[in-house]
């Protein structure tokens, strides 16, 4: 079987790659640079903790070693505290909310690089820019250009070339959506601010060359990144100007005086909206901003270029070894499409309101309280503008059946991050199981934690659940859990391999439990696909 090609390394090309090979599908990573990133201090990203964890369980060390988690987050409007929260407890039961990830993106990048490095079934190629591209039943031919022209051949092609993609356009695929719905100066210095550790947003400044928001966001080493929000048109933002704002900006925070400080990089930059008609031509897809541009408000671009990777590589990963239908093909499309657009329309709605330009912004209560609010919400990672996507309409979902009951999280959401302890007796966070190719299986029982393993899997409904595992049309892993949000002794939970709750049910329901994953992977595979997979196997 061939390997699946990938092209554009960035970080979604290298996370979607890490992500197969660790679901034992090879793929060849075509890189159109030289594979080095620019060393860019104001250049960074923030990962929510979904996406941080993924990054991480796929070798990336440097969002632990180079990384700053947030402690905590404070929202301010003109000269008054409007709001703040301590960050920081990962507990599904905690009361406090999750802290995102601040990384520089060249260290996340040599992270996820070196990672690469030294998985066997990546190859990386430099200089590969793809000019053609041709498919038939069984695979994809593309052609890169000079200085090594060359033809590939790949099993399924992924797009993750970025907003100007060259596989979209190959594709004959249309990118509508807006232009320069926001505007942005940035700056990374290094400095000392009252809050360490915190993230500030600070909507109206007081002090003339505030603007309309700026927010400071924490890095290593005593660094800050400083955003401010700039009118859509008109202002050019000339190294004198940004210096200005620097200086207001450090006094207004520091008690009138500005700091000393280290300027360490600046720059402009403008976001768009925008999002492909089509992520999937039949062997072909696209993923990142190559099928999607969004980022105002706080929200996040990579973070949803990362789920796209994550929910792409379990379905080519069961496609690649077993086979699959069209039904799991096209999921991806129907999911992350529909998921990053509710994002987009979310924000698009909210920009009238937040920036001040009519619209809805009378009929929205709450004032500005409220709008500060739904703000925090986009750089927290929760709300309509942040939280993870929950894919409730999923062509993957089961049937509801009597034998489903309801926990704490609903059927097509992201599972809480519990301990799970496996039949080797090894005991981990669930989160740490994700992303190997096979659906999880998890029992609730109270108790088992300071029972001898060797009495808990003979006990109870154990040998009833390990037989019904067995039976599943595709590989499960079985695991159990003291407790679950929501969920009652000898509860049983069905998780795709991204972590995603496929259905829970009151007790050991082999019929049902079968059903349920015969949903979740689209259904018997296509006869031709089938037959294809057996010729590669003789």
């Amino acid at each position: 079987m061939d390997p699946v090609i990938v092209a554009g390394a960035g970080p979604v090309g290298l996370v979607l790659s890490l992500a197969l090979a660790a679901q034992g599908v090879p793929s060849v990573l075509l890189d159109e640079d030289a594979g080095k990133e620019e060393t860019r201090p104001a250049r960074t990203v923030v990962l929510r903790e979904d996406t941080a964890a993924l990054v991480e369980r796929l070798g990336c060390t440097t969002l632990r070693d180079e990384g700053v988690r947030w402690s905590g987050w404070r929202s301010m409007r003109r000269k008054q505290l409007v709001r703040e929260l301590p960050l920081g407890d990962d507990s599904p039961y905690g009361d406090q909310l999750p802290a995102p990830v601040h990384v520089p993106q060249h260290a996340l990048m040599r992270g996820l690089r070196d990672a690469i490095a030294i998985q066997d079934l990546v190859q990386m190629v430099p200089f590969s820019r793809i000019d053609t591209l041709e498919q038939d039943p069984a695979g994809v031919t593309v052609h890169t250009r000079e200085p090594d022209s060359t033809w590939w051949r790949g099993s399924y092609l992924v797009g993750c070339d970025g907003a100007r993609s060259t596989v979209r356009k190959l594709l004959d695929i249309r990118f509508p959506g807006r232009t320069a719905v926001e505007r942005h100066a940035v700056a990374a210095l290094r400095t000392e601010l009252p809050w360490p550790g915190q993230a500030v947003l600070h909507r109206l400044p007081p002090w003339r060359s505030g603007g309309a928001e700026v927010t400071a966001r924490p890095l290593p080493d005593g660094v800050w990144r400083l955003d401010w929000l700039l009118p859509p048109r008109g202002e050019l933002v000339t190294p004198d100007a940004l210096i200005t704002r620097v200086r207001d900006t450090l006094a207004g925070w520091c008690g009138g005086e500005t700091p000393p400080y280290e300027l360490l990089d600046t720059g402009v930059y403008t976001l768009h909206h925008r999002l492909a008609r089509r992520w999937r031509v039949r062997r072909a897809f696209l993923a990142g901003d190559a099928a999607h541009l969004l980022g105002a408000l706080g929200t996040q671009g990579l973070d949803e270029g990362l789920r796209d990777a994550e929910n792409l590589a379990w379905k080519l990963a069961q496609a690649w070894h077993h086979g699959a239908s069209d039904v799991l093909l096209d999921s991806y499309q129907t999911e992350r499409r529909a998921a990053v657009a509710s994002r987009l329309r979310a924000a698009d709605q909210s920009l009238p309101i937040l920036r001040g330009g009519g619209g809805l912004r009378t009929l929205v209560p709450g004032g500005a309280r409220g709008h500060d609010s739904l703000l925090a919400d986009g750089h927290l990672g929760c709300g309509p503008l942040g939280a993870p996507p929950s894919y409730t309409h999923s062509p993957l979902a089961p049937p509801r059946a009597e034998a489903h009951t309801t926990v704490g999280t609903p059927p097509g959401a992201p599972v809480a991050d519990v301990r799970v302890t496996a039949p080797d007796g090894t005991t981990v966070r669930l989160r740490e199981r994700l992303g190997q190719g096979h659906l999880l299986v998890l029992l609730v029982a109270p108790g088992t934690g300071v029972w001898d393993r060797r009495h808990w899997l003979m006990a109870g409904v154990m040998p009833r659940l390990v037989e019904a595992v067995d039976a599943l049309p595709v590989r499960g892993e079985l695991l159990v859990t003291e407790a679950y949000p929501g969920a009652s002794a000898h509860t049983v939970l069905l998780v795709r391999p991204d972590g995603h709750l496929v259905a829970s049910f009151g007790g050991v329901r082999p019929t049902e439990l079968f059903a349920a994953a015969d949903a979740a992977r689209g259904g018997e595979p296509r006869a031709s696909v089938r037959a294809d997979r057996t010729a590669d196997i003789n």
